[in-house]
């Protein structure tokens, strides 16, 4: 009894949601993503926390330093070992989120309290990038046919109210090297480019990062039959990936059909999976179930 009341004195107002059954305490940070009881609201919290790895600290950290960790990895959202980052992981995570009057999934929650999505279908298929020859080029930025089409086309299909709620970022278009593993490395390299923009595409390493099988699935090398069932970013289709290859100007990551990051050429077709930020000052309802997805208020 001590350490349930000890638990609660700990936590400032307005930063618990305690739902108490028989003897079990499941806690949400307000943070993040609550019941469907309460609403989720950064733009008026009462953290003294600046970001989101700062607000679980302070959440967790001064009196429970594992729990908050725990609570988050219950729920599928785990903090990132190499950035400031929380993502969804496994095979079913309740990451659904209406969009445009869509289905997308969240992919993670960003410590500056902006939430990366992307499309829980894909849709086109089309060349990541169609000059400089059949083999196309490399360069996001240039920018390529691919971000191109989802910057102008793609966004001006998109409702007025979903516009709103789209920030631009830096995005990470650094080149990697396909058979090295060191995931650490890999990130960097990846941070090693960026490019401002709206809308872009998931990077090879978001996609290993989304698999909760890490000892086996933490790499490129990672055996599909293994890892599809513990990654909800498998679709078992190829869909291209924003991440270029080092090998050469042409060769970009793509995810292949059978569920491993694979290299291709630019100037080859695959699907088309979205992905955007959304901005730090939107509300969110709903349990991010498939069929109680987060609404945007």
């Amino acid at each position: 009894m001590k350490k349930i009341k000890d638990f609660f004195k700990c936590y400032l107002p307005g930063f618990i949601l305690g739902i108490i059954s028989v003897s079990i305490i499941t806690v949400y940070a307000e943070t993040f993503f609550p019941s469907n009881q309460t609403t989720y609201d950064n733009t008026n919290t009462e953290l003294k926390s600046e970001n989101v790895q700062d607000a679980i600290d302070e959440l967790y950290g001064v009196c429970f330093p594992s729990a908050g960790d725990q609570i988050i990895k219950d729920n599928n959202l785990e903090k990132d070992e190499y950035e400031c980052r929380y993502f969804f992981t496994g095979a079913s995570p309740n990451n659904y989120i209406t969009f445009n009057n869509e289905s997308w999934r969240i992919i993670s929650v960003e410590c500056d309290k902006t939430i990366k999505i992307t499309k829980n279908t894909v849709i086109d298929s089309m060349k990541w990038d169609n000059v400089f020859g059949t083999d196309g080029n490399n360069n996001w930025a240039r920018p390529s046919t691919l971000n191109t089409y989802l910057n102008e086309e793609y966004y001006k299909n998109l409702t007025d109210i979903a516009k709103s709620q789209i920030v631009a970022k830096n995005w990470s278009i650094g080149a990697v090297t396909y058979n090295n593993n060191n995931i650490k490395t890999q990130i960097n390299n990846e941070n090693s480019n960026k490019w401002h923009g709206k809308i872009g595409l998931i990077t090879a390493s978001e996609f290993i990062r989304a698999n909760s099988n890490k000892e086996y699935c933490g790499s490129f090398n990672a055996w599909p039959e293994t890892c599809n069932n513990t990654n909800w970013q498998h679709l078992g289709i190829a869909w291209w990936l924003l991440t270029p290859s080092d090998k050469n100007d042409s060769t970009v990551f793509y995810i292949y059909n059978r569920g491993y990051i694979y290299e291709q050429y630019a100037g080859e077709n695959a699907l088309i999976r979205p992905a955007l930020y959304l901005n730090s000052k939107i509300k969110i309802e709903g349990t991010g179930t498939e069929s109680d997805p987060y609404t945007i208020e």
